[in-house]
């Protein structure tokens, strides 16, 4: 048990240093003339890395509170003097790819369908009915990303943000004894928020973001479980809809961009509603997930979760740029999720 423990707490130092190297610090703007008071101003509302300069726009520097038009055209051009902010060719970009990694879901099959796992720098959707495992799927990547996995993945923390209700740290401690690691490590290494309103859960990402540079490389996964809950309280009805879509672009534009700056992965999981319009066209399944066009377009791979037979689920790929369309067949055990017994 103690060797496990090991495992799961143990920081390789190697692959610490890469990761480290993955990102390149704000501070680093000290030596373009920029100081040290709006550098600070800048991490307070989650921007520490020189990417993240780049990934925010002129008019959203300027709404901090402190940096005027003239401060943020010159940290702009600072940034662009130490950020490649230009092309580079597919085979240098593939050089970066190999930076990715992947997490396991603790199912063989599932793992093969998402080609490895859940894929860091990507959104991963899973949406479903109640009952088809998702909140079941994120208890077991709590355990399973802090588990040393295959090309050198050295296992890492996860922070998980609840808009439900239904993290149950027990569940953890249940996955845990299924892959022989110390209950309380496990429990150590995941950082939990409860979100209460859509502009809370927007706000911890703030809070998302420093933490991930606070700790370089040290965290490897952000959870979110459900991705829509809170957006479909807050705003309710068709006058608020454009609204509720522009702000929900917005967020998971940051998450993309999280995912990217820090070479995370993140799992999100939605919900669905009736689809009034499928009567028409004979559907089989007249249920979509929500979210609209903007979360489909917004997520990386989109997975859809149906019943099976007793613990049996099925997951399909229901939108990938690199994955066929394909089902696997997973179970949920007390260990949680796990390859289905024929």
């Amino acid at each position: 048990m103690k060797a496990a423990e090991d495992q799961v707490v143990e920081d390789d130092a190697s692959f610490h240093d890469d990761e480290e190297s993955f990102f390149q610090d704000i501070d680093l703007l000290q030596k373009h003339g920029i100081n040290m008071a709006d550098i600070k101003k800048m991490k307070s509302v989650g921007i520490c890395t020189v990417k993240g300069i780049q990934m925010t726009t002129r008019k959203a520097l300027c709404n901090i509170k402190g940096l005027s038009e003239a401060k943020v055209e010159k940290i702009k051009e600072a940034a662009g003097k130490i950020l490649n902010v230009g092309f580079q060719t597919a085979f240098e970009y593939s050089a970066k790819r190999k930076q990715v990694f992947h997490i396991t879901t603790g199912s063989q099959e599932f793992d093969k369908l998402l080609g490895g796992g859940i894929e860091s720098m990507a959104i991963t959707e899973a949406f479903g009915e109640f009952r088809t495992g998702k909140t079941q799927l994120s208890h077991t990547l709590c355990v399973t990303a802090q588990l040393p996995g295959e090309d050198g993945y050295s296992g890492g923390k996860v922070i998980f943000i609840d808009t439900e209700h239904t993290f149950r740290p027990d569940r953890l401690r249940d996955i845990a004894d299924r892959f022989n690691v110390d209950h309380d490590a496990v429990l150590d290494n995941v950082l939990y928020a409860r979100a209460y309103t859509s502009e809370h859960q927007m706000e911890l990402l703030d809070f998302v973001a420093a933490k991930f540079h606070e700790e370089g490389g040290v965290f490897k996964l952000l959870i979110i479980d459900s991705i829509m809950a809170l957006f479909r309280v807050d705003f309710s009805g068709r006058g608020e809809l454009a609204e509720r879509q522009q702000k929900l672009a917005q967020m998971l534009s940051r998450l993309q961009k999280i995912s990217e700056e820090y070479n995370v992965a993140v799992f999100i999981t939605n919900q669905m509603t009736a689809d009034p319009g499928a009567g028409m066209t004979f559907q089989a399944d007249p249920k979509k997930p929500i979210g609209g066009h903007i979360l489909a377009h917004a997520s990386t791979t989109r997975i859809s979760l149906r019943k099976g037979r007793g613990e049996m689920r099925i997951a399909k790929i229901f939108d990938s740029p690199d994955m066929p369309e394909n089902e696997a067949t997973f179970a949920i055990s007390g260990g949680g999720v796990t390859d289905a017994k024929e």
